[in-house]
């Protein structure tokens, strides 16, 4: 059995040849990637991306990385291209092909048929005079020098290049199309890093309790706003404004300190001037003023008039914290 050190060793290798294959590919962006680039961005089809083996998944992967980011792709494994899947390739939609020697024989099959079509190809390979190289109207080129694997039999290096390529093609379309953080929420609405571009404080206030006791209320009122909307807490108004908070902790202290509470009212165990942020505002930010203050609630305010409660549990039920 290999100890640490040798595992260790392996690894770090194998890290080594794929950054070396990384760094390669800045030599290897031209003329044909940037012109690619523009074609795709011009286009008023899809991008199709096909492959097989290994370079399938990574087409999978870019298709992914391009649909999130505003560039509408479909994935065509290569198989099944020549079974029937063909007709997901309509007239306007670019083809991107996949793969490593540019020879396989079901590349060879399909990327004639893609040409009659009349449909532009883009190739990713790492073999610029193999079949697909010929054939295709931009090469991505993906040098590489061997794969991470000893035997140079299992594609690593060469789909990690790949991988890499994908990624830079799908952030330039990003960037002429001025794709911004508003878009990329519109495209992950259900995921904690959409919510964070979207989800605004008045989302949460809107599903809360609204505890609220006026500052003559008595201590027995306050303690039974307090209990019945169950989230520690209740705001003291006067007139729908904001004149302070009651937490769990400040009826504790409250009745360490005084003897007499019978005559208490909610004016007298307040906590004037509580942190408050607008219903409007983005829950992200409700986030970052719980955390400076060490706070667990936020007074919501809306045309500085108490709207409601954000508690820092609604952050960390939506993903926010």
């Amino acid at each position: 059995m290999q100890d640490e050190q040798q595992i260790l060793s392996v690894a770090r290798r194998t890290v080594e040849i794929e950054q070396k294959a990384i760094k390669g590919l800045l030599d290897s962006l031209d003329s044909a990637f940037a012109k690619a680039v523009q074609h795709v961005h011009l286009s008023k089809g899809r991008v199709i991306i096909t492959g097989i083996g290994k370079s399938a998944i990574i087409a999978q992967k870019i298709v992914a990385t391009l649909n999130s980011t505003g560039t509408p792709a479909v994935f065509m494994h290569a198989a099944d291209a020549i079974h029937g899947d063909l007709g997901n390739i309509q007239r306007d939609d670019v083809v991107i092909c996949i793969s490593k020697s540019g020879t396989t024989p079901e590349i060879k099959v399909l990327v004639p048929l893609i040409k009659n079509f009349e449909n532009k190809l883009i190739a990713i390979t790492s073999n610029k005079d193999s079949f697909l190289g010929q054939e295709a109207d931009f090469i991505l080129y993906a040098p590489i020098e061997e794969e991470a694997c000893p035997n140079g039999l299992a594609p690593t290096t060469s789909t990690t290049a790949q991988l890499v390529i994908g990624d830079a093609f799908a952030i330039c379309l990003l960037e002429l199309k001025g794709f911004t953080d508003q878009d990329f929420a519109r495209y992950h609405p259900g995921g904690a890093l959409g919510k964070r571009l979207y989800l605004r404080v008045s989302d949460l206030t809107a599903i809360n309790a609204r505890p609220q006791v006026h500052k003559l209320s008595t201590l027995r009122e306050v303690i039974i706003n307090i209990s019945e909307n169950r989230l520690g807490m209740t705001v003291v108004t006067e007139n729908e404004k904001v004149i302070g908070i009651i937490t769990d902790g400040d009826l504790r202290r409250m009745l360490t300190t005084n003897k007499d509470i019978d005559s208490l009212t909610a004016k007298d165990i307040m906590t004037s001037g509580p942190k408050t942020i607008d219903n409007d505002a983005m829950a992200v930010e409700a986030r970052e003023i719980l955390e400076e203050y060490n706070i667990t609630q936020l007074v919501a305010l809306e045309d500085d008039k108490y709207a409601g409660v954000v508690h820092i549990h609604d952050l960390i039920r939506e993903g926010i914290v």
